[in-house]
């Protein structure tokens, strides 16, 4: 099975990976980016693979990539399907890297079943500068015959995946979030009803397809599931974290609307990729009161507080610039009274939990 979108597809991919270990269902698990090492991208039983392992397969597919010009992600794709094939597993759950209708994951043969995560404006470079056109690119991994299920989307990304769903003779199945006094799920926050739904949906569809997956096992499963860096407790020195991946604009209005529940001031390391909305993601995470390191990506070209403060002057008493992760972290930390959260990018979350 495949799971597209913007925000959620990995959440959505380990519900279904915790309901199948739980079946006792044998399952392979392709998911990106990664936060501290590629072999977290290829999954066997809820096991990274190997590095020894990973690096033969890649050295195998080298003649391959250098004749297709195959890109670092197709590389490592094609690597993650000769891995699953040789692992033997039951079944694959992959995650679309970027859009979807020309993803490296949706050469897969057998996609029957796919679920789609929250669909905004993220990529805009890449996908297009509105939420329709980037639904367009996400709609492209529907095919004739399939089944597909989603949580509610916005107007206008609903209408274009029905148009593609009626266009292609695929099964397009709306779905409501789980209810939270019903359903006790291992990823926290309130956008994890949605994603839980499609999961949900997705592993009865595979228990109506004849695989043995119980209704226990699902909530098992459900209920199991962990993915690090969403709304993730963190010790560092001592001092309580909570580390967040909200790397664009929907995943922030998702996370202010969970801070939200319990509100006071907090301290923000912020860490915000260059192609990334960065004015917009501060306005919407930094409540009055809050303060923020900023603080660069490692490795990949980040904003700084100069230009942000071009773009918007007003931010100007909340926002601090800081040299690296460390010095931001002992500043935060050190500051008056507030939880501190770490947010931004995922990159950035990986470089603190590889430290």
């Amino acid at each position: 099975m495949q799971v597209a979108g913007t925000n959620g597809k990995g959440s959505i991919c380990t519900f279904v990976e915790a309901g199948l270990k739980a079946a006792g269902i044998r399952c392979g698990l392709y998911t990106s980016p990664h936060l501290v090492s590629w072999t977290e991208r290829i999954r066997i039983d809820a096991t990274p693979i190997a590095a020894p392992e990973l690096r033969r397969i890649l050295e195998t597919l080298q003649p391959l990539g250098l004749q297709f010009d195959l890109t670092p992600f197709e590389l490592i794709t094609a690597a993650a399907f000769v891995a699953l094939a040789e692992a033997g597993v039951e079944l694959a759950v992959l995650e679309v890297g970027l859009g979807g209708r020309l993803d490296a994951t949706t050469c897969h043969p057998n996609r029957e079943l796919i679920g789609f995560a929250s669909i905004g404006l993220d990529h805009a470079e890449v996908l297009g500068p509105t939420a329709a056109a980037i639904a367009a690119e996400k709609a492209g991994v529907l095919e004739p015959g399939c089944t597909a299920f989603s949580a509610p989307q916005s107007p206008e990304v609903a209408a274009v995946l029905e148009a593609q769903a009626q266009r292609c003779g695929a099964e397009l199945h709306w779905l409501e979030p789980l209810n939270p006094g019903a359903w006790q799920l291992g990823l926290a926050g309130a956008v994890q009803h949605s994603n839980g739904a499609v999961a949900l949906a997705l592993l009865e569809a595979l228990a109506a397809r004849g695989w043995p997956i119980s209704p226990t096992a699902i909530r098992e499963g459900l209920a199991a599931a962990r993915w690090p860096g969403r709304l993730q407790p963190y010790q560092w020195r001592g001092q309580p974290l909570l580390l967040d991946g909200a790397h664009n604009l929907p995943a922030c209005l998702k996370l202010r609307a969970e801070l939200d529940r319990d509100p006071g001031p907090r301290h923000w390391v912020i860490g915000i990729l260059a192609n990334k909305q960065a004015a917009e993601m501060l306005e919407v995470l930094l409540a009055p009161g809050d303060r923020a390191w900023l603080v660069p990506v490692p490795e990949h070209t980040s904003w700084s507080r100069a230009a942000l403060l071009e773009a918007r002057p007003g931010l100007a008493g909340q926002l601090e610039e800081a040299e690296d992760l460390t010095a931001a972290l002992e500043a935060a930390t050190s500051a008056a009274p507030g939880a501190v959260m770490v947010a931004g990018s995922l990159y950035l979350l990986g470089d603190l939990l590889a430290g």
